[in-house]
């Protein structure tokens, strides 16, 4: 049975962290393809930030509605479809001819990504005895890292640069993970045990609603983790989407802003999977002094830091503790909601987090462009992390340590 168990957990968590690569490769696409893109449809820069904003945007819906779904039906016939959907709209941002059906199709793949990433999380957790969650979802989630490490990598070939070829290569792939899906993937236990349990009790499936993220026992809960999200993804995605800017910003080249990403995302792999283990295995209260308290540091150090080496080296230490700590929030969203409420519960919190997310981005260009520089939007983001691990703490004194 162990053996069985084991395989399951497995297979589970492999090909969850398939998708989350395919996430990866989607985050990095849209600014690696955006030359490109701007040439071939001639958007000017604010079209440009209309059509970044378009892809996160789809994420929000698909984040509400894909766990939602996934509580009622199941967990691996709505991750099925929703990466299909994604696929499909990715390939046709490739073959469509007008600024408005770009956004359109770039919105549409953003709401199939966005309905995975939670089921992704769920599955995952759900895959594990609650001992091993932490672990489970950062082994998943260190592929996004992984995903857009590799894209950068892509990005430097012939290949590459074409821009149609780096959305060929996020529609393709998804294609080729669905079958292994459709045929291996198994659905989650606790899910099939809970319709199971109902079914025997003559009962209709209980099902989470919305509403219940609000009763006496998970209102607290999830007001934290809502804050958290909030404010985490909005520093995630200033980073992700300015680190090559700011580089420029303090005076160095831009290849070298593209390098500094990487190590970002490498570092950031490393992170995820090691924050992970800890969760399991710390007082959940350490972890989160450690991870947030880690982000800090780097902040700092990529505030105070004077030479090329230095800042490679600080944009490394940001990049393992931000996304690690992003793998750590969604173990969290597992580990505070019951099965039949933990698909909503984690959709809702990352649809949370994706207005933060967009936000966040925005706000760094009004600062960079009002003339605070680099070192301005990195000292901003350092109240935002102050205030998530705060939020985090508290959250800590509601669940099992």
């Amino acid at each position: 049975m162990e053996k069985s168990d084991n395989k399951h957990a497995i297979v589970t968590v492999a090909i969850c962290f398939l998708i989350a690569v395919i996430e990866g490769l989607d985050i990095q696409a849209a600014g690696i393809a955006a030359a490109g893109i701007r040439e071939y449809f001639g958007l000017d820069s604010s079209q440009l930030g209309v059509f970044f904003s378009a892809g996160i945007l789809g994420l929000l819906p698909g984040a509400l509605v894909g766990g939602r779904i996934a509580d009622r039906i199941g967990r691996k016939k709505v991750l099925i479809w929703s990466t299909a959907m994604f696929a499909i709209f990715t390939l046709c941002t490739v073959w469509v001819n007008s600024f408005h059906s770009l956004l359109a199709v770039r919105f549409l793949a953003g709401a199939g990504l966005g309905a995975a990433m939670p089921i992704l999380i769920t599955l995952a957790s759900e895959a594990v005895s609650p001992q091993n969650r932490g672990r489970a979802v950062g082994l998943m989630y260190c592929g996004m890292p992984v995903g857009a490490a590799i894209l950068s990598l892509v990005a430097m070939t012939e290949f590459g640069a074409n821009w149609k070829n780096i959305f060929y290569l996020g529609g393709l792939l998804p294609i080729i993970v669905i079958p292994l899906m459709i045929f291996f993937l198994p659905e989650s236990r606790e899910f099939l045990k809970a319709k199971d349990q109902a079914q025997q009790a003559e009962t209709p499936v209980q099902q989470g609603a919305f509403k219940n993220l609000f009763d006496a026992e998970n209102r607290l809960r999830t007001l934290c983790l809502w804050t958290s999200y909030f404010f985490t993804l909005m520093v995630v995605y200033i980073m992700l989407s300015w680190l090559p800017s700011l580089f420029t910003e303090l005076g160095f080249t831009r290849k070298d802003g593209a390098t500094a990403q990487f190590y970002f995302m490498m570092s950031a792999t490393v992170g995820t999977v090691i924050l992970g283990m800890l969760t399991d295995r710390w007082k959940k209260a350490y972890v989160i002094l450690l991870m947030y308290g880690g982000i800090l540091g780097g902040l700092f150090a990529l505030n105070g830091a004077g030479s090329l080496t230095q800042m490679y080296m600080a944009a490394a230490l940001v990049g393992a503790f931000v996304i690690g700590c992003q793998g750590v929030l969604y173990a969290f969203g597992g580990i505070v909601y019951p099965t039949q409420l933990r698909g909503t519960g984690v959709g809702v919190a990352s649809a949370v987090g994706r207005v933060g997310a967009m936000m966040g981005p925005a706000i760094a260009g009004q600062l960079l462009a009002a003339g605070f520089g680099a070192a301005g939007v990195i000292s901003a983001a350092i109240p935002c992390i102050i205030i998530s691990a705060i939020f985090m703490l508290v959250l800590v004194r509601r669940i099992p340590a």
